[in-house]
């Protein structure tokens, strides 16, 4: 059955209205932009754009919902494979690349005033851990525990190793923000080596890890 007339119209506005908001935010950074100027861009009145998100940091993190990988999302991503039967390489290469493929164009833009603000914004902070951060940490931590759990990996913390994943992701967008040719020249190869440090870590293959290290509590 199709949506009702009214919701459809109701996810067009949206969608034209963050695809405006994305090219505001991108040209003039938050404090310079104003409701008003994603309005004129989006082709609709002030009040239009209240009426589907209550102030501009509502908005600027309606735009990172390709981000967000909460069930409620209007656009959800594609699920990684399932953690039991798919190879925990698989995994992760399937996780790293679903989110590179999230930060294109604008995207990566808007990224820059998002984390740039978090930083001195704590309402804009709050609301980027609750929408963002908060449900990628809920919906990868039972996948990481069956892996676990199926032995496929070895046991963890697994909330720690949420944590250092995703601070090596901030880490990574942070040093490509800030200019680095290297990283930017080779961006779309990081998933694959993300993958293989995160399993395989940087020994040869065949070395055994030296006294001490190993043990079954430490992460990834």
């Amino acid at each position: 059955m199709n949506e009702p007339f009214q919701e459809q119209v109701a996810h067009l506005r949206r969608t034209q209205i963050l695809t405006a908001a994305v090219t505001v935010f991108a040209a003039r950074g938050f404090h310079r932009a104003t409701i008003r100027d994603v309005a004129k861009a989006a082709g609709v009145a002030d009040g239009t754009i209240y009426n589907y998100f209550p102030n501009k940091a509502a908005l600027l993190l309606g735009i990172l919902d390709p981000h967000n990988e909460s069930e409620g999302r209007s656009d959800p991503a594609p699920p990684p494979p399932d953690a039991v039967d798919a190879d925990a390489r698989e995994f992760f290469r399937h996780l790293f690349r679903l989110r590179w493929s999230l930060l294109a164009g604008d995207k990566l833009s808007v990224l820059r005033v998002v984390l740039s603000e978090v930083l001195v914004n704590p309402e804009l902070r709050t609301l980027y851990v609750e929408r963002v951060i908060a449900p990628t940490f809920a919906l990868a931590a039972p996948h990481l525990e069956r892996l676990i759990a199926a032995g496929r990996l070895r046991p963890l913390d697994v909330p720690l190793t949420l944590r250092t994943m995703t601070a090596t992701f901030l880490g990574l967008v942070t040093l490509r923000f800030m200019g680095d040719q290297h990283l930017q020249d080779q961006w779309d190869d990081v998933p694959e080596l993300l993958t293989t440090l995160l399993l395989d870590g940087m020994l040869p293959r065949g070395s055994a890890a030296p006294s001490g290290e190993g043990d079954s509590h430490g992460t990834v």
